[in-house]
């Protein structure tokens, strides 16, 4: 059963008529007007909660450690209350979203607020933040508490403008932030010149990010291209200025609709109306872009205001509280929706606004003489590099640190302490882009810390996109990174430990870890089931590229996590394929890739197919050591497959295994590994048929390349080695 009430504007009410509601699922009271004290419901009773959203209410009180045990609840929201107090030291592990910022609460952080899993807003209390209680919350969160806000009386900036949800800008005008803001959180820059806080949950839509985009053109826009991109919210939405000298300001907001379209069809009725606050004062109630724009989309609406900044501290708040639409026409396309903002001052400012200083390499250069000598010309294309490559870092250093707030940021003293500075003995193995070592945390952690070797140039912009891309996607068969370090020489990634290593080690005899069918059976489901998100449910569409055993590591339960991102790309459902250079493993590459640079996502179904085999027969697709007609794996599947005797690839050393379960594994195998692309299914369809939820077709045709890489690669002796340089290297 669900409730649901809001945007209540005259008089008040108490939880009291909740209090008989204990078969409740769902229960929304936000914007209500509700003023009583927390703790008068017993929540204990409500056994079936998942989901409890009592924000921008007034209630008061403290968090009764009654709602943080209840088991199925899922989502809480508490913001924008009065609640004093500390929070109660255990949380249910159901829940998986929890807002309270807005509040009054003090003390020091429990010890849950450092799970991985839990996404916490804190934003406006007063909480003790020490380095031992925040060590996973993201970063600046010192910077958005009510008492103590970055630069109070110190000012640093006078202006900032914003493109949202974008991270394609070059910050001469527009600074990026395409931090994917989850249901209940904030992120501040690395500069901590601004913030972002977001809260509310899109309750009818999976996996929505906060960020929309779109390819049109937007009619009266100078810059068409800062609109293509916006952020949304399901409730609240604020941006922080911090650091800010106090005065009178203008400030820009900048919006266009593209979430409904101008057609004449159902999905036009759709309305997204949301209020507008500055600095708390109500600047636009129920405003609707595309109404404000004569009812079209498209087109690019701005809002200016003055506003005054004192304490050095600004606050932009858009705000639903329930009117619009909420599941008609697309589902996630209602509440907050900004495209750009700036900030600017109505007056002389006195700071520099955190500009540095540039002089003195400019007067050097430009103070050089016609005249000037090859050496000196020389020197000047040395500085000219040298300022390249630091700009190249920058940017780098500032995609990552505009990711929200996890993964965490590590300083190199923390990964010192973790290794026992990097020991030999914590070496868990080595790959082409430097070694792995093993570490724990202050907290308790065990981690792998992949650290980049000093000269692997190509594995830099790797490293970028092995963050950036891995932070963007979480399921349960993806390895969880913790966080990274970029202030060390060499940078380095932080993993989860995962103490049975890569499947490569299990499956072909490198380890003591003994796998039964039944064992493989489930691995090869994980590995299914996490290509199917990257592949079909992530809000961002992945094609990892190096797909293979050793990049499937095992947990305790031997649950498979694909890792190593470092070669993923982003792929655009709009397009058939992409021409990219060529990079992955040898063994495992799609005959369209490998041959024309070709890229879809059926070239990880193609990896996965050899991944499969690989697992089954407990041996490497290439094996020199083996029978001529044995060496390799695809040839010799084939042959027994053509003469009804598929199951002899079983590992010899499985004595009982499902017969039928394996033959459908086998010919599951054998379609990914089609020589068309078109011919092998998609991933949500390999889960199905491996599920027995959908029938395998026959496996009728031979690829090609069996017998041309057969002649081609008849004298080398590892059929597994990275292309191009392009190694990974293991976390196992």
């Amino acid at each position: 059963m669900r409730r649901r009430i809001g945007d209540i504007v005259t008089g008040s009410s108490s939880l009291a008529f909740i209090s008989n509601l204990t078969s409740l699922s769902n229960l929304i009271l936000r914007n209500s007007r509700i003023s009583d004290n927390l703790g008068s419901v017993d929540f204990s009773k409500f056994a079936t909660l998942m989901y409890l959203d009592l924000s921008f209410n007034n209630i008061t009180g403290q968090v009764p450690q009654s709602i943080l045990n209840l088991g199925n609840l899922r989502f809480l929201f508490l913001g924008n209350n009065s609640l004093k107090g500390t929070l109660p030291d255990v949380i249910s592990p159901s829940l998986n979203v929890i807002d309270i910022s807005y509040n009054q609460l003090f003390g020091s952080l429990p010890s849950w607020s450092n799970q991985n899993n839990l996404q916490l807003n804190l934003v406006a209390n007063n909480f003790v933040l020490g380095s031992r209680n925040n060590s996973t919350l993201p970063s600046g969160i010192n910077c958005l508490q009510q008492d103590t806000p970055c630069f109070r009386g110190s000012p640093e900036y006078y202006s900032f403008a914003i493109d949202c949800g974008s991270n394609r800008s070059d910050n001469t005008i527009y600074e990026v932030d395409p931090t994917n803001l989850g249901d209940a959180s904030y992120y501040v820059s690395s500069q901590k010149r601004w913030g972002v806080s977001n809260v509310g949950h899109f309750s009818q839509a999976s996996d929505v990010t906060g960020i929309i985009y779109s390819s049109e053109h937007f009619h009266n826009a100078d810059d068409s291209k800062l609109f293509e991109t916006a952020r949304m919210s399901a409730s609240s939405l604020r941006y922080y200025g911090l650091g800010l000298e106090n005065g009178n300001y203008t400030v820009l907001l900048q919006f266009a609709e593209f979430a409904y379209p101008d057609s004449k069809t159902w999905k036009s009725i759709g309305r997204r109306v949301f209020d507008i606050y500055v600095q708390n004062a109500l600047k636009e109630k129920n405003f609707d872009i595309r109404k404000t724009a004569g009812g079209k989309s498209f087109t690019v609406v701005n809002r200016s205001y003055t506003t005054m900044v004192l304490n050095n501290f600004l606050e932009i708040h858009l705000f639903w509280a329930g009117k619009g639409t909420s599941s008609i026409p697309t589902q996630g396309y209602y509440g907050p929706m900004i495209s750009a903002l700036s900030v600017t001052p109505n007056f002389t400012p006195t700071v520099r606004n955190g500009v540095p200083k540039r002089g003195s390499k400019a007067s050097a250069i430009s103070g050089i003489s016609i005249g000037v000598s090859v050496l000196a010309l020389a020197v000047l294309f040395g500085i000219l590099m040298l300022v390249k490559k630091k700009r190249r870092k920058m940017a780098q250093q500032k995609e990552l640190y505009n990711l929200v707030g996890r993964p965490d940021v590590f300083s190199n003293a923390e990964i010192k302490l973790a290794t026992n500075n990097f020991s030999s003995q914590n070496i868990l193995g080595a790959g082409g882009f430097g070694k792995v070592y093993k570490g724990k945390l202050p907290d308790g952690r065990v981690i792998a810390v992949k650290q980049l070797s000093e000269s692997s140039h190509q594995g830099k912009s790797q490293f970028v996109t092995e963050v950036t891309t891995i932070s963007a996607v979480q399921h349960r068969n993806l390895v969880i990174l913790h966080g990274f370090c970029i202030d060390s020489n060499t940078p380095l990634l932080v993993y989860e430990y995962l103490e049975n290593g890569s499947l490569d080690r299990a499956i072909f005899g490198y380890s003591s870890l003994k796998l039964d069918w039944a064992m493989r059976f489930q691995i090869i489901l994980g590995i299914a089931r996490g290509l199917t998100y990257l592949h079909e449910e992530s809000n961002l569409r992945i094609v990892h590229r190096d797909i293979k055993a050793s990049n499937v590591l095992l947990d305790t339960d031997l649950t498979p996590k694909i890792s190593d991102f470092g070669l993923a790309k982003l792929y655009d459902d709009k397009r058939t394929h992409v021409s990219t250079r060529i990079a992955g493993t040898l063994g495992y590459l799609a005959p369209e890739y490998a041959m024309k640079g070709h890229l879809t996502e059926k070239a990880d179904v193609f990896a996965f197919g050899v991944v499969v085999l690989e697992t089954v027969a407990g041996r490497p697709n290439t094996n020199n050591s083996l029978d001529e007609s044995k060496v390799y794996l695809f040839e010799w599947t084939w042959g027994l497959y053509e003469s009804g005797q598929v199951l002899g690839i079983v590992d010899p050393s499985l004595e009982e295994f499902n017969k039928d379960e394996a033959f459908r594994v086998i010919c599951v195998a054998l379609l990914c590994t089609q020589g068309s692309p078109h011919q092998r299914p998609p991933m949500s369809k390999v889960v199905a048929m491996l599920t027995g939820e959908a029938e395998v077709a026959e496996v009728v045709t031979k690829p090609s390349y069996i017998t041309e890489w057969r002649f081609r690669d008849g004298n080398r002796s590892d059929a597994s080695r990275s292309y191009s340089g392009f190694g990974t290297s293991d976390l196992s």
